[in-house]
């Protein structure tokens, strides 16, 4: 399996690396050359595999020409050793949950999974591999846990000031080591805009061995597949002549991404929905068929907060830019605040669930889409006790978990890429 670029570039690569590329030479993302197709006995008896076989199932044709079957499997038993239950909430509605790995986040899989693949991987240099990385909130603490105390390898998290919840940002400093965090005054979309600077700096490059974490690599990418693939087996007895359709919310648009390359290897899916906050690019494309990214806008489901998000460009490629094509396969939506919160309010008041505010913008979807043929999952990306000030404001008596993180490792920065080209050199 090879890696080409997702815009005309004469570039093909092996697993590795496009990984430790993080971005193509033309400062574009890395695609497979050919997705490959799952036989039907494969789903057929996909009940009476283990979650471990499933997974291995999924990534070993992207990454055998670097990873031996047995580091593959030894990665994903290591990194994919906490649960991913699909819960039902009621009627034709069901969760899937992605909060139960160390920080709280279904950035964990991609996270853990990344690292211990670098851990694999023969290095080039005696150089420190750099993971340059912008986060809105949780990929900087999966990114964070999941590199911890790895050795050969600096960790830095761009996260815009004032604008990821005070766990999230504990989750970020609270490790120190090898993990610097980095406040930017700006917003996410700066934060990212200087990630991409940064890895089209050649005469940076020359100096620091730099790759990213983000979902624009696709170590993080390709893993996130492998949940919908376990969703369906936990589902596939409940379906019977239903079709099922997962709403994920959505920000940067990898797991979107994820769950589409799963259904074109053959996972049964009928349809996704991105489910989107106000920050509507996405949304708006799907209408119109122009894309025109917009600055972001601060929300209570900040990890959303995207206005340019990378993997539309994944998602363009895959379908040849053809709208009608994609809007077969995804459909979008957008959810205010307002309706965040009433979302939270109506569904612990009437099922008992109590939801983070971004399963509600993916619930609220869904329900808003679902047909009398369909039976529906959204995901629950995020642990609600990561978003407390959220919580008390739809559910104000409901008992929060108290954190203990503490200890702040971070340093402060304008948005300025040179003051983040000094820290990378220094």
């Amino acid at each position: 399996m090879k890696f080409i670029s997702t815009t005309p570039n004469e570039e093909r690569v092996s697993f590795k690396t496009a990984v430790l590329n993080g971005l193509t030479q033309n400062g574009a993302l890395y695609f497979p050359e050919e997705i490959p197709q799952l036989p039907s006995s494969f789903f057929e008896n996909i009940e009476n595999l283990s979650d471990h076989e499933i997974a291995f199932t999924a990534l070993q044709p992207y990454v055998q020409e670097n990873l031996s079957d047995a580091d593959l499997k030894w990665i994903i038993e290591d990194a994919i050793n906490f649960p991913t239950p699909v819960k039902h909430i009621r009627e034709a509605t069901y969760v899937l949950e992605l909060f139960h790995g160390p920080t709280e986040s279904f950035k964990d899989v991609g996270a853990r999974f990344m690292s211990r693949c670098l851990s694999k991987f023969e290095k080039s240099s005696d150089k420190e591999i750099t993971i340059l990385v912008a986060t809105s909130g949780d990929t900087g603490s999966a990114v964070a846990s999941g590199f911890y105390d790895v050795e050969g390898v600096n960790v830095k998290i761009l996260f815009p000031k004032d604008k990821v919840s005070p766990y999230q940002e504990r989750q970020m400093t609270s490790l120190g080591k090898n993990i610097k965090a980095i406040e930017v005054d700006g917003t996410f979309d700066d934060c990212q805009r200087m990630v991409k600077q940064a890895f089209n700096d050649h005469k940076l490059r020359e100096q620091v061995e730099l790759t990213s974490a983000n979902s624009i690599n696709l170590a993080r990418l390709l893993p996130q597949m492998i949940y919908y693939f376990l969703a369906y087996k936990q589902i596939k007895k409940e379906l019977k002549d239903k079709s099922l359709v997962v709403s994920i919310p959505s920000g940067n648009l990898g797991n979107a991404s994820a769950g589409i390359l799963a259904k074109h290897m053959g996972l049964p899916i009928k349809r996704f929905i991105a489910a989107h906050n106000a920050n509507d690019t996405f949304t708006d494309y799907l209408k119109t068929g122009e894309y025109k990214s917009k600055p972001s806008v601060l929300t209570f489901s900040n990890a959303m907060d995207v206005g340019n998000p990378s993997n539309y460009e994944r998602l363009a490629y895959l379908y040849g830019r053809n709208l009608g094509a994609m809007s077969e396969d995804i459909s979008a939506a957008s959810i205010t605040d307002e309706e965040t919160v009433q979302e939270m309010k109506d569904t612990i008041r009437e099922t008992g669930y109590l939801l983070d505010p971004h399963g509600a913008v993916g619930k609220l979807a869904l329900e808003r889409s679902l047909k009398e043929d369909e039976l529906g999952i959204f995901v629950e990306t995020a642990h609600p006790n990561k978003f407390q000030d959220i919580i008390v404001k739809a559910v104000p008596d409901h008992v929060l978990t108290e954190t203990s993180l503490d200890g702040f490792h971070k340093l402060s920065m304008d948005n300025d890429y040179n003051q983040l080209r000094d820290i990378l050199l220094s």
